[in-house]
């Protein structure tokens, strides 16, 4: 049945993937109507989100963010599909690091780096970074029920020289790398609500007491990895930008928690300024600290 979903799927993906920007985003815009005005996705757990977390916008600017924040989910999962047959040269036109060289001197210090991400903007299209870079560029990322579906997806990012790693997979790796003396880039987006058995830590996010991820910074200390930020803007659309803001390059110098800490602030800054780019449809507030 899954090889099934898979082959009626994939030639209904591939041609959407190919269709020029301007059909392909009239496309995005139909789709918005469905899921905004008729299927109706989530729109209590999205309106929720954004009167908890941003209750100094009047209910008109919320309503008004959460139809952009629509339109901009269906651009961004089309994207997604886009990038089965997107050419890296229009892929670099339209996804630009501002500050390339941040990384580069990690290289050249000799020192491994965990990028952390958010569901911002276009975090699938951060994937291009690692066509720039010399360090193995690893994303940790839970696999895909569908088997055929999670190896269209690894066959998707090999094209830029990324590699996909299992959460659970992800301290061995790590640490084969640190014996081997292998240079990389470990990429995650911590910035959602942790399963229960996996909570060690809660704090402020958004002005809401709530379980956070630390995986990052435990892994940071543990290997002596740097740890870095991506703050990714959407500059047109179809078109972003991302800048590099480093967090700690010694992460064993700082606090238990205060990398973690650092980060969340980073994601509430972009946030803040432009709320209709992230990902509100998630619970992420469902397990609020009273």
């Amino acid at each position: 049945m899954q090889f099934l979903v898979y082959i009626l799927a994939y030639p209904l993906l591939w041609l959407i993937s190919i269709l020029p920007f301007r059909i392909f985003y009239w496309l995005s815009d139909c789709i918005y109507f469905m899921v905004y005005h008729i299927i109706r996705y989530r729109r209590k757990v999205v309106s929720e989100n954004l009167a908890l977390t941003l209750p100094h916008l009047s209910k008109e600017e919320r309503k008004k963010t959460e139809r952009k924040f629509y339109q901009h989910m269906c651009d961004m999962f089309l994207e997604m599909i886009k990038t089965m047959s997107i050419t890296p040269e229009e892929m670099e036109k339209r996804f630009k690091i501002t500050n390339i060289e941040v990384l580069r001197s990690y290289e050249d210090k000799g020192k491994s780096v965990v990028l952390v991400a958010s569901h911002y903007a276009s975090w699938e299209w951060l994937l291009t970074i690692n066509k720039r870079i010399k360090f193995r560029g690893i994303g940790v990322y839970k696999k895909i029920a569908n088997p055929y579906f999670d190896k269209l997806i690894r066959k998707i990012r090999s094209k830029y020289d990324a590699e996909l790693v299992e959460t659970r997979k992800t301290i061995p790796l790590m640490a084969q790398n640190q014996r081997d003396g292998i240079l990389s880039l470990y990429g995650l987006a911590s910035d959602q609500s942790p399963k229960l058995d996996r909570i060690f830590h809660s704090m402020k996010f958004m002005g809401i007491e709530v379980p956070v991820h630390t995986g990052a910074e435990m892994l940071a200390k543990k290997y002596d990895l740097s740890v870095i930020f991506v703050k990714v803007q959407k500059v047109g659309r179809g078109y972003y930008e991302a800048t590099i803001v480093p967090i700690a390059d010694d992460p064993k110098e700082y606090e238990n928690f205060e990398i973690t800490e650092k980060y969340l602030r980073e994601v509430e800054k972009q946030i803040y300024e432009a709320p209709e780019y992230y990902l509100w449809t998630h619970k992420r507030w469902k397990h609020k600290v009273e």
